[in-house]
């Protein structure tokens, strides 16, 4: 299905936004309607032949008091229930344009709450993680603080599934390999998020990233709440942690309201898909 709107004419307008260079194309739909296909988002996501993004999000009305309702989608054409580095990337624009210094937010997790945080940063609550197999979800029923893979992972569940390896150095891992093979890894029905994370100071942690159908990524705000979780639960650090990937540190706090996540973002540009790029795509 191609992307559908009032005034096809025009095109489809979008921002490129990141987050610690976990990058996204936004589409505001609040205003018209518009209707992505698989196909689609997979030519809008290749970085040759579209724009490029590691996620594609669009922003719909809000309904129940919530400022908008925000709906996420992978590089591979796939939905994800969670997008944290999107959310703040939205919420600041949204922030910026309504005078707001606080939002209700929607998604498929659940209604998120954003902030701003000062100094030109933004916090978004997450939610309270999934702990449980069947949350997160798993294949069977097993301790999710230490999983049975080599490494002994743990699961942690923030509308997406992840899956934290503890390692001496992050660096050293070949995290193509890995990750795709864990991202399949039949202990996850719904595929997985894949982190290796290193302790390298007090409450501080070194992560990189492979992301459930997108790959290697610079950054990834649901992954580094999952990994604070799990290195909070398995005594590793405390509740309130600074990660550095490979694009920036994000602050993760971990409260008796839900993982809160703190970082900057940045929106790089504005634009619109041409007619004759959507009507390419079939």
């Amino acid at each position: 299905m191609r992307a559908m709107q009032t005034r096809t004419d025009t095109g489809l307008p979008f921002m490129k936004m990141h987050g610690l260079g976990n990058d996204f194309v936004i589409v505001d739909a609040r205003a018209q309607d518009v209707a992505l296909g698989v196909p689609l988002i997979r030519t809008i996501a290749h970085r040759q032949f579209g724009v490029g993004f590691d996620q594609l999000a669009v922003i719909r009305p809000g309904a129940g008091g919530a400022d908008a309702h925000l709906i996420f989608y992978n590089a591979d054409g796939s939905t994800s229930a969670a997008c944290g580095n999107a959310t703040r990337c939205i919420a600041r624009h949204l922030m910026q344009h309504s005078g707001k210094a606080a939002l209700t937010l929607t998604t498929e997790r659940g209604t998120l709450y954003a902030r701003d945080a000062g100094d030109g940063l933004t916090s978004v609550n997450m939610g309270q993680p999934q702990l449980d197999w069947a949350e997160i979800p798993l294949a069977r029923a097993m301790d999710t603080l230490e999983l049975p893979i080599e490494g002994t992972p743990t699961a942690t569940g923030m509308g997406n599934p992840h899956c934290t390896f503890f390692v001496e150095d992050a660096e050293a891992v070949d995290l193509e390999a890995r990750g795709a093979e864990i991202e399949h890894h039949p202990l996850f029905p719904q595929r997985t998020n894949v982190q290796f994370a290193s302790l390298i100071g007090p409450d501080r942690l070194r992560m990189r990233v492979w992301e459930r159908g997108v790959g290697v990524t610079l950054a990834s705000g649901s992954s580094s709440c999952a990994t604070a979780v799990a290195a909070a639960r398995r005594g590793l650090t405390g509740r309130k942690v600074a990660i550095t990937l490979d694009g920036g540190t994000l602050q993760v706090d971990w409260r008796d309201d839900g993982v809160w996540m703190t970082g900057a973002t940045m929106h790089v540009f504005s634009g619109a898909l041409t007619p004759a790029f959507l009507d390419a795509v079939k």
